[in-house]
């Protein structure tokens, strides 16, 4: 399969600013906070050479897929012909079973 271009959802960049803001209120400096919030966009950003490795999670929403990242933190995602969109970046344990179901 050739690799798709990966685009973010608004609300995928409300969740990067969400979890910056989390981890500096965690008193994480912002040198590695911000490093960490990169690096996620990073892994989000290779999902397009392997858009259907992630985990089918058409339960919660049709064509949904999700990738867990260093443990804590779990993207969730749609494949279109010719893109990934990342929808959602959940990070801390939230329940994102509950919020995707909202």
């Amino acid at each position: 399969m050739k690799r798709l271009r990966v685009r973010f959802a608004e609300t995928a960049d409300a969740d990067f600013k969400d979890i910056l803001l989390f981890l500096r209120r965690q008193n994480v400096s912002a040198r590695i906070a911000t490093g960490f919030v990169r690096s996620i966009r990073d892994r989000c950003r290779r999902i397009g050479d392997a858009p259907n490795g992630g985990r089918p999670r058409d339960d919660l929403r049709p064509g949904l897929r999700t990738v867990p990242f260093e443990g804590r933190t779990l993207i969730a995602y749609l494949v279109a012909d010719d893109h990934v969109v990342i929808t959602n970046v959940f990070y801390g344990g939230r329940d994102f079973e509950a919020l995707m179901r909202d």
